[in-house]
């Protein structure tokens, strides 16, 4: 199963929902439905940054949950909550029928699904499982087509917005399998998310969100560069940042995320890079890219440069801290 893990993926169709196009009482009772079928519980295994605000907003919306994670210290407000905590991927699968994992890389998803004690052990005849994870397209390929051995359906459906919308439950999510289930995903993770798009067959999902985030990766480093060379030039960083956002340098790395301390509130540079989206993640993330890249020969000039900076990020103390810290790492770099 590892080598055929290596192949290259597709990506095909589209198909769009969103809270916002919608009467919002209308898209909420269609999207969350309260009916005994929508009430039946759902698994959710990696209860992370993403995977805990996410699995509340299930809770919110009324989803008994049967949870689980490898670091069970997690589980306990769940488990105080009323929730089901239990001991492995594959006890999820038992006691549920619809599963979301959200997990840290390829290696997790496949051990989660395929492991000794992962989900496709006692996973039921014609259960949905949705992983919102962000790995390799191919991976998700592989587990589609073991999960379908099983008589099961898989969805790929990573997200993207971040820890801020993932508590307020305004991600998108990215939904890479087969159309006729989308609706059946859709009602799930229209409770999590304001966006909910249909990229294609499975592993589509992937491929949108890697090149999401390859963009996301290097609008963060040209923001950081902007600021920092401003800021040495004798601007005002607010200042600054709001000549940027009013200007055709505006992006989401400088008017939602700004990554210099004291220019934003709420945002992990405003608390010493802590919490958010962890640089070692991005890197990851940009890995994915590279080996996409070098599989279909496209080339990324940009992305394969910021990979390499994300990298050395890691090598020197970074891999904790979030991805807006580039600031403080090109702050402290004379040799650039």
């Amino acid at each position: 199963m590892a080598a055929s893990l290596r192949l290259c993926a597709a990506a095909s169709g589209l198909r769009y929902w969103s809270r916002r196009q919608r009467p919002a009482a209308a898209s909420l009772a269609a999207v969350c439905s309260r009916s005994m079928a929508s009430k039946t519980p759902v698994g959710f295994t990696g209860l992370g940054n993403m995977g805990n605000p996410m699995a509340k907003n299930l809770m919110k919306h009324g989803y008994p949950l049967i949870i689980y994670d490898v670091f069970p210290d997690v589980c306990k407000e769940f488990q105080d909550a009323g929730e089901q905590v239990v001991s492995s991927p594959a006890d999820v699968a038992e006691k549920a029928d619809r599963i979301i994992t959200m997990l840290p890389t390829s290696i997790n998803a496949i051990e989660a699904y395929s492991g000794a004690n992962g989900i496709l052990k006692k996973v039921k005849k014609g259960s949905l499982l949705i992983d919102s994870s962000t790995i390799d397209p191919a991976v998700s390929k592989e587990l589609a087509k073991e999960v379908e051995k099983m008589g099961a359906v898989f969805m790929d459906a990573p997200v993207s917005g971040g820890v801020g919308a993932a508590r307020s439950g305004n991600l998108t999510f990215m939904v890479g399998g087969a159309e006729d289930e989308f609706a059946a995903a859709q009602e799930l993770l229209g409770c999590m998310g304001s966006n909910v798009v249909y990229c294609g067959a499975v592993g589509t999902g992937q491929a949108a969100k890697i090149c999401n985030n390859m963009l996301l990766a290097i609008s963060m480093i040209g923001t950081a560069e902007a600021m920092n060379l401003g800021i040495r030039l004798g601007l005002d960083p607010k200042l600054l940042a709001k000549i940027l956002n009013m200007s055709s340098g505006r992006c989401w790395s400088s008017d939602t995320y700004n990554p210099v301390p004291g220019v934003m509130d709420g945002v992990p540079s405003a608390n010493n890079y802590q919490g958010g989206f962890g640089a070692t993640l991005m890197a990851k993330d940009l890995g994915l890219a590279q080996d996409s890249a070098t599989s279909t020969k496209s080339p990324i000039l940009l992305g394969s440069q910021a990979h390499q900076i994300y990298r050395m990020m890691c090598a020197k103390g970074y891999s904790k801290k979030d991805f807006s810290s580039v600031f403080q790492f090109l702050r402290e770099e004379e040799t650039f």
